[in-house]
Formats: C-alpha cells, structure tokens, sequence
C-alpha cells in the first residue's frame, strides 16, 4: 500500500499538477477498504495504475546494467564474466531494492528468477536485499517461453500442442474437409499466432482431402503419428502462445 501523504508528494512534482490534485483528495474519502486491503483512491480510479508508472518511473536511478521496465515486469541483466560485472550486478540489485523499499512497494521475491545466459556462464547465485534468488531454465517473457539457450522450442511445441488439439476436435466432429470449413474453423478455435497462413496447407492435408469424412481424417493421423503442424511450428519460429 502507498501511503496518502507520499501519493501527493509525488503527484504534487508533476509539473502543473499540484492545484489539481489537492482538490482532487479534498473530495476524496479518507480510505477505501476491499477485501481487507486498504487503498488512498477511489474504487474503479484510473490512479490506481498511473500511480504505480509513477512510482516506479525513478527505479532504474543509479542503475549501471541494462534494466528493463514493462508494466509491473521488471527484468536486470548484465555480464559476469568478470569480477567487476559481477559486483556491479549485485550492486545494482541492491539498489533495487533500496527504491522500491523508499517508493513503498516490494518486489515479488518468490517470484524473481536468475536465469543464466551464455556457455560459460558461472552461474552464482545472487540476492535481492537478504533473500536468495533461485535459478531457471526457461522463463517467461511477456508471453513467450525462452530457455537459457535463447531456444523457443519450447514455445513452438506448446502452440503446436494447443493447435493438434484443435485439428483432433475438427477430425473428430466436422464431416466437411473443404478448405472454406477447415481453414476459418481452425483459426477461429486457435489462439493468435497458433496458426499462421504458412500452414494453411499443412492443416487441410493433415485433415484429410476435400469431402473425406472424419473417421478417415482421424484414422490417417493415427497411422502417421506425427504432430500435425510440430515441425512446421518450430521451423517458422512462432513465439505466441
């Protein structure tokens, strides 16, 4: 929670604001209290969020490694393979802390992740004020699964998956094979960047020539047991889940 009395100090330094938003507390109920958690603004305010751009606007002050901000994803790389970068590194994961401790917020420890880069990466461990950040092979960057390879296979076997599962629905229940049926129906069913025009003709071949009905449609997947767009997916290199 952010305290009222640090909300208008730091509204009050933008520029041409001040007069505004006094009068804007001066309506303003003292406190809104939802589900036990108390908040200085109105239920439903837009301030809520633009609080929090404000807030953390000034995080990345005295920063020296390559510090990345999107929304409440917050992301610090930097090179180890010296003894000086990996200093600086921890360094700065100490100043971290040290703002979000001086803006009122608190990083999500259980959820920060070390996730090591480079062949010969040391691989040390690091802190975030007294608490040890554990290690991951793969994570999540807005959306898209990348491993400590910098490999998306992992992200293209996930969308083939959520793809096969569609085409398996349309072999077992659609009748009609005609490219008119299958190609909207796919494409309405998959999730964005599951399917792509590359794999157009991919998908009505796995799905069975025009005016096959689905039994034979599903028996030729059975009998060739290969993912229906897998290898098409990971070649093009679709990242979206």
């Amino acid at each position: 929670m952010v305290e009222s009395q640090e909300t208008v100090k730091r509204l009050c330094s933008i520029r041409g604001a001040k007069m505004e938003i006094e009068k804007w507390f001066q309506n303003l109920a003292p406190v809104v209290d939802t589900t036990e958690n108390e908040a200085p603004w109105t239920l439903g305010s837009i301030l809520g969020p633009t609080l929090f751009n404000i807030f953390i606007s000034d995080l990345d002050d005295g920063i020296k490694c390559t510090l990345m901000k999107f929304a409440d994803d917050t992301k610090l790389s930097g090179e180890v393979d010296t003894s000086e970068g990996r200093a600086t590194l921890q360094e700065d994961l100490g100043r971290l802390e040290e703002q979000a401790n001086k803006n009122l917020i608190k990083f999500n420890k259980h959820k920060c992740k070390v996730l090591h880069l480079g062949k010969y990466n040391p691989e040390l461990q690091h802190r975030l004020g007294s608490t040890w950040l554990e290690s991951s092979s793969v994570e999540r960057d807005l959306g898209v699964l990348g491993d400590n390879k910098l490999n998306m296979s992992e992200q293209c076997a996930a969308a083939a998956k959520k793809a096969n599962r569609v085409l398996g629905c349309i072999n077992k229940g659609i009748a009609s094979r005609d490219e008119e049926v299958v190609i909207p129906l796919s494409a309405s069913q998959a999730t964005p960047g599951t399917l792509c025009s590359v794999l157009v003709p991919t998908i009505q071949k796995r799905c069975g020539q025009a005016g096959e009905g689905p039994e034979k449609g599903h028996q030729d997947d059975q009998r060739t047991g290969r993912p229906a767009i897998g290898g098409k997916a990971e070649r093009t290199g679709f990242v979206q889940p």
